[in-house]
C-alpha cells in the first residue's frame, strides 16, 4: 500500500498511456476491418464475422476512452487542478465511471440481444450531458472560473479535456455506426436487400472521414498532455 501511495501520480501516468494506446490502436483496427463488413461481395457469414472481430477489438478502445476521463481528472486532482475531487470526491467520481464502464462491457458482452442494444443507446445518451457537461467546465476554466483551477503554463489541462471531449463526439458517431450495423446485419440475415446494403456503404464512408478526425484529435491530446505547451 506504501508503495501504491509513494507512486499514485506514476501509475496514474502509466495507465493513462495504456489507455491512450488502446484507444488509438483499436479504432486503427476497427476501421481497417470495416472494409471487409460493408463489403457486399463477401458472404454474409464472413461479413459477420469480421463484424464480431471489429467488437472485439472495438471493446479495448471503448475501455480505454472511458478509463482515460477519471484518470486525467484524478492526476488533475494531483497537480492541485480539480480541488473538489479532494477527499471522497474522487472516490464518487470513479463510482460514476465504473457504472460507465460496466454499461460500456454489458453492451459489447449482450450486443446480438434486444438488451445490448438497449444498453448501448442508453450508454449513448450518457454521453450527451457529460460532453456538454465538460464543454462547460472547459469554458469556465479558460475564464478563471469553476471547478478546475488551471493558472499560467497549466492552461494545456482544460484544452487537453476540450478535445476529450470533442473526440466524444466524434466517438458518439461511430458508436452509432457499429450499432446500426448489428440491426442492419439482422435484416439482410434474412435475404438480400439493396437498401441496407446502400445504408452501410453510405454510413461507412462517412465514418472514414470521422475516422481521420478522430486519429488527429487524439494525437493532439497525447500532445497537449506530453509537452504541456501553455
Amino acid at each position: 500500500m506504501e508503495f501504491l501511495i509513494d507512486n499514485e501520480l506514476a501509475i496514474l501516468r502509466w495507465v493513462h498511456i495504456l489507455a491512450m494506446v488502446y484507444w488509438l490502436g483499436g479504432e486503427w483496427g476497427v476501421f481497417q476491418t470495416s472494409y471487409n463488413v460493408t463489403n457486399p461481395a463477401l458472404a454474409l457469414d464472413e461479413r459477420r464475422r469480421h463484424m464480431e472481430t471489429a467488437y472485439r477489438i472495438d471493446i479495448l478502445a471503448r475501455t480505454g476512452i472511458v478509463l482515460l476521463l477519471p484518470l486525467g481528472l484524478h492526476m488533475g486532482k494531483l497537480y492541485g487542478f480539480v480541488p473538489v475531487l479532494e477527499g471522497a470526491g474522487v472516490w464518487w467520481m470513479w463510482l460514476f465511471f465504473a457504472v460507465w464502464l460496466a454499461m460500456t462491457w454489458t453492451a459489447f458482452l449482450k450486443r446480438e440481444t434486444d438488451l445490448g442494444i438497449a444498453v448501448t443507446k442508453a450508454e449513448e445518451l450518457l454521453r450527451y450531458p457529460l460532453i456538454a457537461g465538460l464543454f462547460l467546465v472547459v469554458g469556465l476554466a479558460l475564464a478563471g472560473k469553476g471547478p478546475v483551477e488551471v493558472g499560467e503554463g497549466s492552461h494545456w489541462y482544460p484544452a487537453k479535456m476540450g478535445l476529450y471531449a470533442f473526440a466524444l463526439c466524434i466517438g458518439l458517431f461511430l458508436r452509432v455506426v457499429m450499432r446500426r450495423w448489428t440491426a442492419r446485419f439482422r435484416i439482410l440475415a434474412a435475404g438480400p436487400d439493396a437498401a441496407q446494403e446502400a445504408a452501410l456503404a453510405r454510413e461507412i464512408a462517412q465514418a472514414r472521414i470521422a475516422a481521420y478526425i478522430y486519429w488527429v484529435t487524439i494525437a493532439s491530446v497525447c500532445f497537449l498532455g506530453s509537452v504541456k505547451p501553455f
